[in-house]
């Protein structure tokens, strides 16, 4: 087989995905409703209208199966999309195994990640709800870069609040979106209440994902003219990303492979959703496979968390999510998977693992570099930090193949590039990176404060 196979398999842009894929027809179990942050209750789409397009709520709380891709989002989409994927033939005879690997590359994006498969259909359901600007959070930067492509192409404008550790870790990132007209701002910032309330505590504060969430939620809130957008965790997003796995699906059966495994990096889940809900389609009819959620040891949201309701931001300005949670007061370490730096998982991606439907594996910064360091040098790309946690699951998962002797078939996201990372690797390559481990009695500080529902 491995002489059939081409090292890149390729869709034409005819075959771009007409629909999105919507998993909350098929699970077994619906996440419990978003609860109203004040009075928690279930909160309806007025509760959730001051800050998201009317179409995205009501793609947040579908049932239908499939919903169709506007055609101008499908239009921008071809931008980059179908995107490639990849044979790992290189990586294979490095590990010596007899797994056959397979990744599909969403660093062709002009973000350099998956981020605008989201940021386009919410720019222009946005746009076409006679909005002006767009406030959202950024972690690592890529989303902030994705959004502020999509707000310059649907004539928006658009306030990114940057996570401060990532501020200054990715100095690139941040003229990246400006490049495309975004204001950025370090978050926690002088600029909101939340954030104000924030350095009055810890005037150092290297900030996170959910403290970033309340300054720009509370930016969004305060004005009519703008709207708040999110780059994961959410159900429409998880929703737009499925584009990745309907077109892997199609790849893959161009050269009569279907995988055992399928692997993506977990920060809030959108881009493990996207890879991974198309094939669990199959699973919910049967279908056997596994599904691996992989996140840092630093920020084990999934494999150390608790199953409850949450608050999505430190300021408790978003409704209560049913979810995977360390906690809305947590404060992940400085680690440079920034976009991974998230309290909380996605409640589509939380019920699943609670009913055990997919696994999740953490892994530690040093090792995650490695393996980046190894991908690269074997297949020639330079993978996100974020990816590559998927790339060290895979990795795991091959090695296990030699030692049982299987021929599975391993697909993983390969969600970015990291072009703007190479001041990580560069403390990699000085032996200067640590891992981090996330203790029993740091994740019952960080879970103390939880909402009593």
């Amino acid at each position: 087989m491995s002489k059939k196979v081409p090292h890149k398999i390729l869709l034409t842009e005819d075959r771009l995905p007409q629909a999105w894929y919507n998993v909350q027809a098929d699970m077994p179990n619906l996440p419990a409703p978003a609860l109203h942050p004040l009075t928690q209750k279930p909160a309806g789409p007025a509760d959730l209208a001051p800050i998201f397009a009317p179409e995205l709520i009501k793609q947040e709380v579908s049932t239908e199966r499939w919903i169709e891709i506007p055609e101008e989002v499908r239009a921008a989409y071809r931008q980059y999309r179908p995107s490639p994927l990849y044979r790992a033939y290189s990586l294979e005879k490095a590990l010596d195994t007899p797994a056959r690997i397979y990744y599909k590359y969403e660093g062709v994006s002009p973000a350099g990640s998956h981020k605008p498969n989201s940021a386009i259909p919410q720019a222009y359901y946005n746009k076409a709800a006679g909005i002006k600007r767009l406030t959202t959070e950024t972690g690592a930067g890529q989303w902030g870069s994705a959004l502020s492509q999509a707000c310059n192409h649907f004539g928006l404008e658009c306030v990114v609040y940057m996570v401060k550790v990532s501020y200054f870790q990715k100095p690139y990132r941040r003229i990246f979106m400006e490049l495309y007209g975004a204001e950025v701002i370090p978050s926690p910032s002088d600029r909101t209440e939340a954030g104000r309330k924030i350095l009055e505590k810890d005037i150092d504060s290297p900030g996170s994902l959910g403290m970033a969430i309340s300054e720009a939620v509370e930016d969004a809130v305060k004005r009519e003219d703008t709207n708040y957008t999110l780059g994961s965790v959410l159900n429409h997003v998880c929703l737009h990303q499925t584009v990745i796995g309907l077109e892997a699906k199609e790849q893959l059966a161009l050269v009569d492979e279907y995988p055992d495994i399928i692997i993506g990096c977990c920060g809030g889940g959108s881009n493990f959703a996207g890879i991974a809900f198309p094939f669990l389609m199959d699973k919910f009819k049967g279908k056997a496979l596994r599904a691996v959620a992989v996140e840092p040891t630093a920020c084990p949201t999934l494999t150390k968390g608790v199953f409850a309701y949450d608050y999505g931001d430190t300021a408790k300005l978003t409704p209560l999510l049913s979810m995977y949670t360390l906690g809305h007061d947590f404060v992940p370490p400085g680690i440079h998977a920034g976009g991974l730096r998230y309290h909380g998982a996605s409640p589509l991606v939380s019920q699943l693992y609670e009913d055990g439907i997919i696994e999740a594996m953490g892994v530690g910064q040093r090792s995650v570099f490695e393996a980046a360091s190894l991908f690269a040098r074997m297949e020639g790309i330079l993978p996100a930090p974020e990816s590559s946690h998927a790339i060290q699951a895979a990795i795991i998962e091959a090695q296990r193949c030699k030692e049982a002797g299987k021929a599975e078939t391993i697909l993983f996201n390969l969600s970015g590039h990291g072009h703007f990372d190479l001041g990580s690797y560069e403390r990699f390559l000085a032996s200067d990176l640590e891992d981090v481990d996330y203790s029993p009695q740091m994740v019952e500080k960080s879970l103390k404060d939880l909402p009593q529902i």
